[in-house]
């Protein structure tokens, strides 16, 4: 048989990562509707997965030479319309510029166009004990590329 890996979504010529999601039944509550919880999953495998695809694996942090981790400091949700059972959703993710130990990003869930649901998010980057601190230099070159500054 052969072995299966899970598509990590991908990042744009645009600087934005784009991860299909399906909706299940256990992201719903009994309306069929996307329990609001559960989008902050959304997010949080848009955020995983897009590390990922710049080749930043979780389990390596926490585990390399030099361990390092991510804690969401903080994150502000905008729920706009609902997502129902069944339907096949995008998370995006774009990287914002960081300061010291902080990643900045901004999250959308859309269906198709339609936004539902927006997040801002601001992790920091903590060491085993959970103190903050700077990321390390190979993560900082892996994901400036990417960066994106808001157009305000």
């Amino acid at each position: 048989m052969p072995k299966l890996s899970p598509h990590c979504g991908e990042w744009g010529d645009d600087h934005i990562h784009r991860l299909p999601v399906r909706v299940y039944f256990e992201d719903t509550d009994f309306s069929q509707i996307v329990y609001h919880a559960r989008y902050l999953h959304f997010f949080e495998r848009g955020r995983t997965e897009s590390l990922r695809a710049l080749g930043v694996h979780h389990s390596e942090l926490v585990n390399g030479e030099d361990p390092v981790a991510f804690a969401v400091r903080g994150m502000d949700i905008q729920w706009q319309r609902p997502a129902r059972i069944d339907e096949a959703l995008i998370v995006e993710t774009v990287y914002r510029p960081n300061k010291g130990p902080r990643l900045r990003m901004d999250q959308t869930i859309r269906r198709g166009e339609e936004v539902l649901c927006t997040a801002s998010v601001e992790a920091v980057i903590i060491d085993p004990s959970g103190r903050p601190r700077k990321p390390p230099k190979w993560m900082i070159e892996v994901w400036t590329p990417v960066l994106t500054p808001r157009s305000e």
